[in-house]
């Protein structure tokens, strides 16, 4: 896919970042026939100047361009169909993807030739084709049928070199859920369609011949299907380490043959991401959340004594029903299982999902634009909204990133670790206005602030824990603060760490 010669056809869209790859738009390129030689693939990130992407995507004269549409990136491809439109009038765009795969579309792109609804794997090849022959179809909306998954071809072989050298490989071995969550998207296919084993084993091995050690899987009940789940870690563990393979688990299905499997994996190399959401039954059960709280507890208790597997545990702010209080009860249950991760994530209204349903009855009230926040209900006003977003931006900087293993620790002597990490977000966000674009260093010195003068720690010892937690890893600089400080402390034994897996060395 040469980056200077014209092409009739470009697959575009905005990823969140450089590192992050367009899963869908391999599988598009994958399935386009004998219009694959005219297509290419040409991926932006959602930091990129808009004008600069139209005149790069113009420059090859393309006669269509297909956009991936998603909620992280909406409203730049809004702002990128109006400017294509406006300059190249005759370029045909077509948008897929989630966010406009659910009527109402909820941004205005009225300016698109057409939008493919649903799975567009070979829809967009059958709609290129029509209109390159000059037969377009009467619809500007496409209807796109469930892919056949034992037909389509699959998009690996269309990762590049830079790629395999730079970002994360997205994997998908199932589409679609068994379970009504009615937050989630994947809710909406309630079929679970699983990809041909033997040959996804296939395309997996050819990744790692050409050097892939990072392996993502997207789909949303990895542990469904035992036999499959079962297979494929049985690929990793036949490899040479160091590799990192990120999968989303079902919390409360661990099986004995995963469970012997995932004891297998040495540390840094299996992260489980789990949705746990909350942990009031009422509130699960009022959105339709299958919680078997028994059999969850005894899986994470096994996942954190007998496994080196770094877990992500999910909770959400905002869901119906649920107060300030029954949050805080949520993590301090939560932080009391498990050592681990806790990704804290505010409530967002999801085009597709049966979520409405709850507005009036608990008086949720969501932004009007991406990622569509909830902004207030009849349990939380917009400013405990406001103060949990910055919440959860702090526990992730200086809980789930493990540059302050031991240190964060102190925060919560008396144990209530909700009420004593509230506190120190609020006196956090009073002494930085900010929440993004804080240093290491700065991060360091504000907890050792509020550790010795709002906590009353002495300075000597809580530096020690600081000076420990941030130099574990190899190549840091001690933070100037610290220095004065770093006499008398025993050397360091430093851990290196691969690009993709540093922030889970951190936690060992």
């Amino acid at each position: 896919m040469s980056k200077t010669s014209e092409h009739t056809i470009l697959l575009t869209t905005l990823n969140a970042r450089y590192t992050h790859s367009a899963i869908g738009l391999r599988y598009l390129f994958a399935n386009m026939g004998e219009l694959q030689s005219t297509t290419a693939i040409r991926e932006f990130t959602i930091n990129d100047n808009i004008p600069d992407i139209a005149e790069k995507l113009l420059s090859e004269k393309p006669a269509i361009i297909g956009i991936g549409v998603y909620i992280w990136n909406a409203e730049q491809c809004m702002e990128l169909v109006s400017l294509i439109k406006k300059v190249a009038a005759d370029t045909i765009i077509v948008l897929g993807g989630p966010e406009v795969s659910h009527n109402p579309v909820r941004l205005n792109f009225d300016a698109a030739d057409y939008i493919v609804q649903g799975e567009g794997d070979t829809a967009f090849y059958n709609l290129s084709k029509a209109l390159l022959n000059a037969l377009p179809p009467t619809q500007r909306v496409i209807q796109a049928p469930m892919a056949d998954l034992d037909s389509i071809k699959l998009p690996y072989d269309h990762y590049s070199d830079e790629d395999v050298a730079n970002r994360y490989i997205y994997i998908e071995a199932s589409r679609g859920c068994p379970f009504l969550c009615e937050f989630c998207l994947s809710s909406i296919d309630k079929k679970v369609r699983n990809i041909d084993t033997a040959v996804l084993l296939s395309a997996m091995e050819k990744l790692w011949d050409r050097g892939v050690r990072s392996f993502k899987f997207i789909d949303r009940t990895f542990n469904l299907n035992v036999k499959i789940a079962s297979l494929l870690l049985d690929f990793f563990l036949a490899k040479e380490p160091p590799y990192f393979v990120h999968f989303e688990v079902i919390p409360d299905h661990f099986p004995d043959a995963l469970k012997e499997r995932i004891k297998q994996f040495p540390a840094a190399s299996l992260q489980l991401e789990i949705g746990i959401q909350t942990l009031n039954m009422e509130v699960a059960d009022r959105i339709h959340r299958n919680l078997k709280m028994e059999k969850i507890k005894q899986n994470i208790r096994f996942l954190e004594e007998e496994t080196s597997a770094h877990m992500h545990l999910d909770l959400i702010v905002g869901l119906p029903g649920e107060s300030l209080t029954s949050f805080s009860e949520n993590l301090n249950k939560l932080y009391a299982m498990s050592a681990s991760e806790i990704q804290i994530g505010i409530l967002k209204k999801l085009s597709g999902t049966s979520l409405h349903r709850h507005d009036t009855e608990f008086g949720m009230v969501y932004s009007d634009k991406p990622p569509y926040d909830i902004l207030k209900n009849n349990q939380l006003s917009f400013n405990d909204i406001q103060q949990m977003k910055r919440f959860a931006r702090f526990w992730n900087l200086y809980y789930n990133s493990g540059n302050f293993k031991q240190g964060v620790t102190l925060l919560w002597p008396n144990g209530d670790i909700f009420e004593q990490f509230h506190a120190f977000s609020l006196w956090v966000y009073a002494e930085t206005q900010s929440t993004w674009k804080i240093s290491l260093e700065r991060l360091a010195q504000l907890l050792f602030n509020y550790l010795t003068t709002k906590l009353s720690y002495d300075e000597q010892t809580t530096a020690g824990v600081l000076i420990h937690d941030i130099m574990k890893l190899g190549g840091r600089k001690m933070p100037n603060f610290l220095k004065p400080f770093a006499h008398g402390n025993p050397e360091l034994k430093q851990i290196g760490a691969t690009g993709h897996n540093k922030r889970q060395m951190r936690h060992l």
